[in-house]
């Protein structure tokens, strides 16, 4: 990895980390609204931003309530969800497109996210899932208008 590319994976994790901690009660509970999965976006741009957000996931999950357990099971998600969306790229050309896709990769692999809140806190798997899968859909639906003109600005694809 490039010192550039290495740098700028460093603000994206510290990023992640930073907006996941400022809304810990949101980010961290069996209804999850965590805004920094806005980020995982960045993959669809270009996929060197994979180790960004895979490491802005496990720092912020060394501060889950839920434990260690959170670095399995979270960080599991996020990178089963983001190498499905890199894969996408060869079949999905348009931008938008690739993110209604990454949103729904990362809907599927929520439960995952049901079992360790199933294991930790007794939430009935289907019921965690859904409320995962919810969070998940809202949050990085509301991140594709934003992601879309941040680029028009700061070129993801380009900038790594």
């Amino acid at each position: 990895m490039r010192g550039k590319s290495l740098a700028i994976n460093g603000i994206i994790a510290a990023l992640y980390v930073a907006v996941s901690l400022l809304i810990a009660p949101l980010a961290f509970s069996s209804i999850q609204f965590r805004i920094s999965e806005i980020f995982n976006h960045l993959v669809v741009f270009n996929k060197k931003y994979f180790f960004g957000v895979v490491v802005g996931v496990f720092v912020a999950n060394l501060f889950s309530p839920l434990g260690m357990i959170d670095l399995v099971f979270g960080v599991g998600m996020s990178v089963l969800a983001l190498l499905a969306t890199i894969l996408s790229a060869k079949f999905i050309t348009d931008i938008t497109q690739r993110m209604i896709f990454n949103i729904a990769m990362f809907a599927i692999f929520s439960f995952l996210i049901a079992i360790e809140l199933q294991i930790v806190f007794g939430v009935p798997f289907w019921i965690g899932w859904l409320t995962v899968a919810i969070g998940e859909i809202v949050v990085m639906t509301i991140g594709i208008p934003i992601m879309i003109s941040l680029n028009k600005r700061l070129n993801f694809k380009e900038l790594v």
